[in-house]
């Protein structure tokens, strides 16, 4: 959808794998007007991206120059610009936006950087971001952030710093498996079995290695003992989410945790820590890229002015 006519003194920008979320700023960082589409990063071709931003912004934009600031994968290599990592230990209100070329000169472009740990191999594109949003709300947080999504983060946080993260495909997986696996047949799209999740959490836990096995066994269930596809669903996803908590074990066992997300898909991994004893507190992820980039926008300010 377009957005709506409104003032921006600038424009933020979260452009993800799937999907592109702009909101007109005013200096003070409240949105004025926002507006979303489809286009997210796999599905447009280098040259396409800025088109794609110009549809969303144009009744934003007036006869002069307004800063454009975005984080996610348009910073990618198969974004609009690839835009380098930092590396961790990173406080993620330092990081500096990357100015981008464009060809419409109303808009001056500028990139959040992702982060990057060597040992082991991981990285972040947007969700730095998010973190920084996070920190400014409560700087002297120290213990666990974890990000729930396509590709959840778990992120430990001292000293208001980034020391280490760790990423898992739970999401992904789930809807690919969901969706196009030999288990989409006998799987809900919307309604879960809330006590079928919480076992297949413990089960998970307990017999990590038997994960591929219990996949399978939610279609076997199915054609023998009629399972339903909301118990398919809540078997499904407490055995991946599970699957998650047992690699994950270091960062929120004896932790402070705080899982920020969408509600539904947070609220999922508080009850997963919860059956296990460890108490997580939980915040909508929403408000946190857009608080993030605000922070970025009056370092920019401040160094462009």
């Amino acid at each position: 959808m377009s957005g709506e006519a409104a003032y921006a003194d600038w424009i933020a920008v979260d452009w993800g794998t799937s999907r592109l979320r702009v909101w007109a700023m005013s200096r003070e960082g409240v949105a004025r007007a926002r507006a979303s589409s489809e286009d997210g990063m796999n599905g447009l071709a280098r040259d396409a991206f800025e088109p794609a931003l110009l549809h969303l912004i144009e009744p934003w934009l007036g006869t002069g120059q307004v800063s454009v600031l975005a984080c996610g994968m348009v910073g990618s290599r198969q974004g609009w610009a690839e835009v380098p990592y930092q590396p961790v230990p990173c406080v993620p209100g330092a990081l500096k936006p990357v100015a981008v070329p464009t060809r419409d000169a109303r808009i001056r472009l500028f990139i959040m950087p992702g982060m990057s740990q060597m040992t082991p191999a991981d990285v972040m594109r947007g969700e730095e971001t998010q973190i920084a949003g996070f920190l400014t709300e409560e700087p002297a947080f120290d213990g666990v952030l974890c990000l729930p999504g396509t590709h959840t983060k778990w992120v430990h946080i001292s000293a208001g710093e980034v020391v280490s993260f760790q990423t898992f495909m739970t999401g992904e997986l789930f809807r690919l498996l969901s969706e196009q696996s030999v288990l989409r047949h006998g799987v809900s799209r919307e309604n879960m079995d809330g006590a079928r999740f919480t076992s297949a959490v413990s089960d998970a836990l307990s017999r990590p290695e038997r994960m591929a096995q219990r996949l399978f066994a939610i279609r076997a269930e199915g054609v023998l003992q009629g399972l339903t596809p909301e118990a398919a669903r809540g078997q499904l996803s407490g055995g991946l989410i599970g699957a998650e908590l047992a690699a994950a074990r270091p960062y929120w066992l004896g932790q402070q945790v705080v899982v920020a997300g969408a509600p539904a898909l947070a609220a999922l991994y508080v009850e997963a820590l919860a059956s296990q004893g460890a108490t997580a507190r939980m915040l909508d992820a929403g408000p946190l890229t857009r608080t993030g980039l605000a922070r970025a926008y009056l370092t920019l300010a401040e160094t462009t002015s």
